[in-house]
């Protein structure tokens, strides 16, 4: 697969278009899903993801074929997710009703594969949970939380991502673990 990235990225560079439009067939899901998890909001999530391509194809002459493309992607896609987090503090979120519907949630526009709803509402209730505490924690150890947990990435490659040394992404790690975990014992004392 990387050498697969490898030689489209050299075809973009080259001028080819659509060499660049495969590049966003194979991250477009997983770009648009990161910035979901960092923003909470669809519609901002597509103007992130759209961003994220525009930037790359823009930049593409800066890339260093030392990384894995999938790492400076990324990288891009979660400076711009900051940088909106920044500009704009969350006023909505994903178990907020929807407008126009009969108490419909951002999560209940979500397709679910589970054949039975009575198990899903359990599962969805802990993830809305777990969603709203992480939209809760600082930036720094969401971001970290989210790249390490949810996209499955490497410490190393969180590392290049958040441009940030190794134990530093270890610490950030650990102290959002930490802030969940205290969480989630007070919620279990409250029942």
């Amino acid at each position: 697969m990387d050498a697969l990235i490898a030689n489209m990225v050299t075809q973009v560079k080259k001028g080819d278009q659509e060499a660049f439009e495969g590049i966003v067939d194979l991250f477009k899901d997983k770009i648009y899903r990161h910035c979901f998890r960092m923003v909470g909001n669809g519609h901002e999530a597509e103007d992130l993801a759209q961003e994220t391509f525009l930037r790359a194809y823009r930049n593409i002459g800066k890339y260093n074929s030392e990384y894995k493309f999938s790492t400076w992607i990324f990288r891009i896609a979660t400076n711009l997710c900051i940088d909106r987090l920044r500009k704009k503090k969350p006023d909505y979120y994903l178990d907020a009703e929807v407008p126009g519907t009969d108490g419909a949630t951002m999560y209940s526009q979500l397709s679910s594969e589970e054949p039975l709803p009575e198990e899903v509402v359990t599962e969805n209730e802990e993830w809305n949970e777990l969603q709203a505490e992480i939209m809760k924690l600082p930036e720094k150890y969401r971001t970290a939380i989210l790249l390490k947990y949810v996209e499955d990435l490497s410490l190393e490659e969180i590392s290049k991502i958040m441009d940030i040394p190794v134990p530093t992404v270890k610490t950030r790690i650990h102290r959002g673990r930490e802030a969940l975990k205290k969480v989630f014992q007070m919620v279990v004392k409250t029942r």
